[in-house]
């Protein structure tokens, strides 16, 4: 008499694959929130662009040449974003005041701020980043 063997894997085999899946997701998932989640976060420092490139164009145009002067609503720079004003689904808010430029994120980016914080140079405006943004380490 022939005996049969029975292919395929055993229960154990099964859990040990089930056990590696589950640690392998357990590291993944916290790194793709952080990826989504930065993201998300670029739309908020895309929005302060508008006001960073005019604010240069009033520099080397001749329009500012104080750092006072750079205020959202003035020489061509943009008027103060909220919103309502449909800038984007994570943007909270952008506005200017002094030469800085604070962009805030909506609360499901935790509230977080991007400022840019412009110096006046012979060569136009040297930009510094900051904001709580930094140390959630989403810009």
């Amino acid at each position: 008499m022939q005996t049969q063997r029975q292919s395929g894997f055993t229960l154990l085999e099964l859990m040990i694959v089930i056990a590696i899946i589950g640690i392998l997701s357990s590291i993944a998932i916290p790194a793709y929130e952080t990826y989504s989640d930065r993201s998300r976060f670029t739309e908020v420092v895309t929005a302060a662009s508008a006001f960073k490139s005019a604010a240069e164009v009033a520099v080397q145009t001749g329009r500012a040449n104080a750092i006072g002067q750079l205020n959202a609503g003035a020489l061509g720079i943009p008027d103060t974003i909220n919103a309502g004003n449909s800038v984007g689904q994570y943007v909270q808010s952008v506005d200017m005041a002094v030469g800085v430029i604070t962009a805030t994120a909506t609360a499901e980016l935790s509230s977080e701020s991007y400022t840019l914080t412009a110096t006046i140079t012979n060569n136009g405006i040297r930009w510094s980043e900051g904001g709580s943004c930094a140390a959630a380490g989403l810009c």
